[in-house]
C-alpha cells in the first residue's frame, strides 16, 4: 500500500502523520502558575481526583491481602510446593515477602511533600513544563470509563517524577509506577518513592515462578479493579543513546491478559511522549555507553547531584497521546473464545496469535511516542555538526538549520520553532543553552572536546572526542525517526546496482532488516515503509519515480547527500564490528567479552585511519551490541559482503 498523508496502520490506531497540515494539540506551561503563586498552597490543596466507574480507593494492605488469597496465586504456590517438597505454607509465607518487598504504600502526605519538592526543582531547572491540555482531558475520560495504562517514553530518571507531578496538578489519579530494584536500596528516598506510588521489581525473573506469579497477580489486580493507573515504561529501560529501544513485552503482557480473560471490558493503553530540550544525564550516558561504570543509585550520589541546580536545561513538552482500545485493536486479530477453554486462574503461555499482537501493539505505541516528540532547533543543528566534524562558519550552520527545518516541517516533524524570532537568534540561544557541547571561536562552530590536565594518550584523547560525539548524538537520534525510511532510501539508492526500483528495494530491505534493533521498525511494515519511503522523497523533489526506476532530481543531491551522512556514522559502525569478527575475534567468544574487545578494536582503527574513518560512534556499546544483534540474524557472509559495498 502507497504511503499517504496521515497513513493509519490498521483498526484501532491513531494515525501515524506525515502530513505536515495535520494539527497537534497545543500546551499550556504549568511553571507558568507557580512561578506566581505558593508552591506550599498548590501542595496542600484539596485533591480529589475522579476515579474509575467511581471505586473507592483501595488500601495498600487490602490490596496485598486481595492477591494473597487470589486463586492463580494459590495455584502457583501449590506448583511450587509439589516441585519443590516445601509445605505450601512455606511457600505462601514467600510470596508474602516477595509482595511486601515489591508492593506500594501511596500515602498522600508524601505525595504533597513530593509536589511542594519538586515545584522548587522544577522552577530552578527549568524553563518551562509544557503539557497539551487536551491530552489531559481525554485522559480524564479514560479514566472513568476503563483501565488505564500510562506507557511514557523513558529518556531521564525524571520521567517518572514528572509523570506524577503533572497528574497531581492536574488532579487525576495517581499512577502506580513499575520502579527498578536499583531505588528501593537508596536510604530515605526508596521509601518515599514506594510511598508516592512506585512498587519494585526485579530486573530479571530468571526462573523463579513465584516471583512472576506474585508480581503478575498484583498487577492485574490492580488493573482490574481500576484503583490507579498504572504506568511503566516499555523500553524497560532509560535510553543512554536517546534513539527509542526496542519494546520489553513482559508487563504488557500483563496487562492485556485480563481483556483477553474477559475480566476487564477493556485497556486504554496512553502513550505518552517525554521531551527534553538538554538531558540532565547527557554526559553520564555518553560515559556509560564508552563503558564508564553506570553510578550506583544511591542517596549521597542524589545529594551530590544537587549542583546540577545551578545549570539551565531548558524547556521540557509532554505529550499525553490518543488512549488506544485494546478492545479496538484486537477485533479480528485474537480470537478470545480460546480463553474459556481453560479455568482462569491456570497461568498459561500467550498463544502464537497474542504474542505476535502484543509484540505488534508495543512497537506501534512506541512508534507513537516517536511521532509526538517535540525537537527543538538544536536537534537540527546537531545532526548538521555531526557531518561536519571540522566545525561549519556559523553563518553556513544558521543557513543550513532553516534549510533543514524546512524539510523536517515537510516530513511532519513536531518542531518547537520559536515564533516570529530571527533565524540568527533561535541558532545563537541554543548555542548557548548547549555551550557544553559546542561552541563559536572566530565565527566557526565546532564540538566542545574536554581539555585534559596533563599529557595524554591517543586512546585518551579518542576517548574525550567520543564523549563530546556521543553526547551530540544524543540529539541528532532525536529526529531519526522523522528522516529514517528516506535515509535508508537514500543510502539503498547509493548502493544499488542500478536504478531500477526492484534493485533499490532489495536494497532498502537489507538495511531495514540490519537497523531492526537500532531503530522502531514495526514488523510486516517493510513495503510500507520503503512506499513511505518513495513518497517523501517525491513530495520534496529529491528524487522521481519514471515507470520502474527511482532516480536523484536536478535539486535532489543536497536531501540525498545530507540523508547518506545521517546514516554513514551507523554503517561503519557496522563494518568496523564485522572487521573485529573477521580478523580478531577468536572461537569460544563471550558476549561478555565481546563488548570490550570489539571496542580495543575500534580505538586502534580510530587511531590509525583517523583522516578517512571519524566513526566515533562505533564504541558506543549499544552500536556494538545491535550491530552483532544484526549479524547474528542474518546470514552472517552475505552480510559482511554487502556491508563491504556500503
Amino acid at each position: 500500500k502507497a504511503c499517504t498523508p496521515n497513513y493509519s496502520p490498521g483498526r484501532g490506531w491513531p494515525c501515524f502523520n506525515t502530513d505536515p497540515m495535520l494539527k497537534r494539540d497545543g500546551f499550556e506551561d504549568i511553571l507558568e502558575e507557580r512561578r506566581n503563586s505558593s508552591d506550599l498552597k498548590y501542595a496542600l490543596r484539596c485533591y480529589a481526583p475522579v476515579l474509575y466507574k467511581g471505586v473507592t480507593p483501595c488500601k495498600a494492605n487490602m490490596l496485598k491481602n486481595i492477591v494473597l488469597q487470589s486463586d492463580q496465586l494459590h495455584y502457583v504456590i501449590n506448583q511450587v510446593s509439589q516441585e519443590s517438597g516445601e509445605a505450601p505454607d512455606i511457600i505462601q509465607e514467600e510470596a508474602s515477602v516477595i509482595l511486601e518487598e515489591m508492593a506500594h504504600r501511596l500515602q498522600i502526605s508524601t505525595v504533597r511533600f513530593f509536589a511542594f519538592a519538586l515545584s522548587k526543582a522544577f522552577k530552578t531547572l527549568f524553563q518551562h513544563v509544557c503539557v497539551n491540555e487536551e491530552g489531559i482531558q481525554r485522559l480524564q475520560q479514560a479514566i472513568q470509563e476503563h483501565p488505564v495504562v500510562l506507557l511514557p517514553s523513558h529518556r531521564s530518571y525524571m520521567d517518572f517524577l514528572l509523570m506524577s507531578y503533572i497528574l497531581y496538578t492536574y488532579d487525576l489519579a495517581l499512577p502506580v509506577i513499575a520502579a527498578g530494584m536499583d531505588f528501593m536500596g537508596m536510604k530515605f528516598v526508596g521509601e518515599m518513592l514506594r510511598m508516592s506510588g512506585a512498587f519494585f521489581i526485579r530486573r530479571s525473573f530468571g526462573g523463579d515462578k513465584l516471583y512472576w506469579a506474585v508480581f503478575s497477580e498484583y498487577v492485574k489486580t490492580m488493573l482490574r479493579n481500576g484503583f490507579a493507573p498504572i504506568e511503566f515504561f516499555l523500553e524497560g529501560t532509560r535510553s543512554r543513546t536517546c534513539k527509542s529501544l526496542t519494546p520489553k513485552l513482559g508487563l504488557l503482557n500483563i496487562v492485556i491478559e485480563p481483556f483477553f480473560k474477559g475480566e476487564v471490558f477493556d485497556v486504554n493503553l496512553v502513550p505518552v511522549s517525554i521531551s527534553y530540550e538538554r538531558i540532565l544525564e547527557e554526559s553520564l550516558y555518553a560515559r556509560e555507553l564508552l563503558g564508564v561504570p553506570k553510578p550506583k543509585e544511591s542517596t549521597s550520589g542524589l545529594l551530590k547531584a544537587r549542583r546540577i541546580l545551578s545549570e539551565d536545561y531548558g524547556s521540557i513538552h509532554v505529550y499525553f497521546g490518543q488512549p488506544v482500545s485494546v478492545r479496538s485493536l484486537a477485533q479480528g486479530k485474537v480470537n478470545r473464545s480460546t480463553y474459556n477453554l481453560f479455568p482462569r486462574h491456570i497461568p498459561r503461555k500467550p498463544m502464537e496469535e497474542t504474542q505476535s499482537f502484543v509484540n505488534d501493539t508495543a512497537y506501534r505505541i512506541v512508534r507513537l511516542q516517536e511521532d509526538n516528540m517535540v525537537l527543538k532547533p538544536w536537534v537540527l543543528m546537531a545532526s548538521l555538526l555531526l557531518q561536519n566534524l571540522e566545525g561549519l562558519e556559523l553563518s553556513v550552520l544558521t543557513e543550513q538549520t532553516v534549510w533543514l527545518r524546512g524539510l523536517a516541517l515537510s516530513y511532519a516533524a513536531f518542531l518547537d520553532w520559536p515564533d516570529h524570532a530571527p533565524t540568527a537568534k533561535v541558532v545563537s540561544s541554543s548555542l548557548a543553552l548547549h555551550r557544553g557541547l559546542a561552541c563559536v571561536s572566530g565565527g566557526r562552530v565546532s564540538l566542545v572536546v574536554g581539555e585534559p590536565l596533563g599529557p595524554v594518550t591517543p586512546e585518551e584523547a579518542l576517548f574525550n572526542r567520543a564523549v563530546s560525539v556521543l553526547s551530540c548524538a544524543s540529539y541528532r537520534n532525536q529526529v531519526l525517526h522523522v528522516f529514517l525510511r528516506p535515509a535508508m532510501l537514500a543510502v539503498a539508492m547509493h548502493t544499488a546496482a542500478s536504478s531500477k526500483k526492484n534493485e533499490v528495494y532489495n536494497c532498502f530491505s537489507f538495511l531495514w532488516d540490519m537497523f531492526s534493533n537500532d531503530f522502531i521498525l514495526c514488523p510486516g511494515d517493510i513495503v510500507q515503509d520503503f512506499e513511505e519511503a518513495c513518497y517523501l522523497l517525491v513530495k520534496t523533489g529529491a528524487v522521481q519515480m519514471p515507470q520502474q526506476d527511482i532516480v536523484m532530481t536536478d535539486i535532489g543531491q543536497p536531501t540525498l547527500s545530507f540523508f547518506n551522512g545521517l546514516l554513514e556514522p551507523f554503517l561503519q559502525g557496522y563494518q568496523v564490528v564485522c572487521r573485529y569478527l573477521c580478523e580478531e575475534a577468536s572461537e569460544g567468544l563471550t558476549e561478555k567479552q565481546y563488548i570490550p574487545a570489539v571496542r580495543s578494536f575500534a580505538y586502534s582503527v580510530l587511531c590509525v585511519f583517523t583522516g578517512n574513518l571519524r566513526c566515533y560512534e562505533v564504541l558506543s556499546s549499544d552500536m556494538q551490541k545491535n550491530a552483532l544483534a544484526a549479524l547474528l540474524r542474518g546470514k552472517l557472509p552475505t552480510q559482511k559482503a554487502l556491508l563491504a559495498r556500503l
